[in-house]
């Protein structure tokens, strides 16, 4: 008789002088797919070859199971019969969603038909995929927090914070040791948090115009900056040749929007590193790091499977309307982009949204190369303020008045910028 092959649920053992592999095998499938069947006398190609049966030999694999794996698990441990050659073999079941599961306090993980040492990254989003939220239980490095920001959108969205002490309560700020944790540095009003948009020249990073911050502020009013920010780069191209009005958004917003909000409420923000918008000639690309939530596949994230991974920040963006229940984000981009506009890796996502047509901004100024240190602040000052003033331009750059009046000269004899108005009251342009 033939059992088959072995799978990433499925092992075969020939006796159980092989037990302590076989509870490795056990923990492994545990942690990929919830549940396993191992089998004692059965060979590796799954023929059945027997086990010899003693009336203890139930109950000892039983025991060893329940003193080996945590946390615990309930084993279902059946005598099967090959009644064509009478042989005898064990059928071993286990279930389990309270992943990660261990033995001998080492955590192990199923690929195909093999038991690995589960990686760090893989052991940390079994935690997560199994109810532990790092952000809350983590304490901040920072413990003098205030949170005038976070109230104020709160209430701005009806809510009634009577004192702190119930808000830090209510929105989980502090974890078990009663120290702010590391959702609550996020929604602080001043914190390590570096949220960027930028922008560059191009189809690549190689020529950076633009670098916009939101971040060292409450996290939620950083995510609402940065969206405001690209709506105002979304144009709209009129197209009157065929007799009808036709008008065509460079992109789609709404798409847009799902993108950035999933990408900072689903962040790993374990490891502090925030999801960033790069900004093209061509598109943009919201990347947010961590990959998918353990347990989650492909397929399952493509239908909008709703999985948070930081559930008590999720929560918190659900409340003020940054976040939702459907999981209708990634189906709105799909439906827009398709699914390749998705990159997903295990470490990081990336949504691609293309634009419809090249945008003004982008064919307004000329691709700046082969600028001076000096000469390229200058024109970054501008691109960010055309009303700036010489004296700002000698500080930013450390020059001398006559050497910040010499490289304008040089600017524009570049054909890269000029001065349009009067001198005290005009303003630079980008060419």
């Amino acid at each position: 008789m033939n059992l088959g092959n072995e799978s990433e649920v499925v092992e075969f053992k020939k006796s159980t002088s092989e037990l302590k592999e076989g509870i490795i095998s056990l923990v492994s499938m545990l942690n990929k797919n919830n549940e396993g069947t191992l089998y004692f006398g059965v060979d590796n190609a799954g023929n059945v070859i027997g086990q010899e049966i003693g009336k203890d030999t139930l109950r000892t694999i039983s025991q060893v199971i329940a003193n080996s794996i945590e946390p615990k698990i309930i084993p279902t441990i059946n005598t099967l019969t090959d009644f064509s050659n009478n042989l005898d073999y064990i059928e071993v079941k286990v279930k389990g969603i309270d992943i990660p599961y261990s033995t001998n306090g080492i955590y192990y993980i199923r690929s195909s038909n093999e038991d690995r040492k589960a990686p760090r990254e893989s052991l940390r989003k079994m935690f997560i995929g199994g109810g532990f939220d790092f952000i809350k239980e983590a304490p901040s490095y920072f413990q003098d927090l205030s949170f005038t920001t976070f109230i104020s959108l709160l209430v701005s969205k009806g809510y009634h914070v009577t004192s702190l002490i119930s808000l830090i309560k209510a929105k989980e700020l502090k974890n078990n040791d009663n120290k702010y944790n590391v959702m609550a540095e996020l929604l602080s009003d001043n914190n390590l948090l570096s949220l960027k948009v930028v922008r560059f020249k191009g189809k690549d990073k190689l020529n950076l115009v633009q670098r916009k911050e939101y971040g060292h502020q409450c996290l939620l009013l950083g995510v609402n900056q940065a969206m405001d920010y690209i709506k105002t780069l979304n144009e709209t191209n009129v197209d009157l040749s065929g007799g009808v009005r036709k008008d065509t958004s460079l992109f789609d917003f709404s798409s847009f929007a799902e993108a950035w909000k999933n990408a900072c409420v689903h962040n790993s923000w374990i490891d502090m590193t925030p999801p960033a918008i790069y900004i093209y000639d061509d598109r943009l690309e919201i990347v947010s790091y961590g990959g998918l939530p353990y347990g989650l596949t492909l397929e399952e994230f493509y239908k909008g499977s709703s999985h948070p991974i930081n559930k008590a920040l999720w929560s918190i963006f659900n409340s003020l309307d940054l976040a939702e229940q459907t999981g209708h984000g990634v189906p709105t981009i799909i439906s827009h982009y398709g699914k390749e506009a998705i990159a997903v890796s295990e470490n990081f996502i990336m949504v691609t949204i293309p634009f419809s047509f090249k945008p003004t901004w982008a064919l307004s100024k000329n691709t700046i190369k082969g600028l001076s240190k000096e000469q390229d602040k200058i024109v970054k000052m501008i691109e960010e303020n055309p009303y700036t003033k010489i004296n700002e331009m000698i500080k930013e750059t450390c020059l001398s008045a006559s050497g910040v009046k010499w490289n304008l000269n040089k600017l524009k004899s570049f054909g890269i910028i000029h001065r349009d108005g009067a001198k005290k009251n005009g303003k630079w342009v980008l060419d």
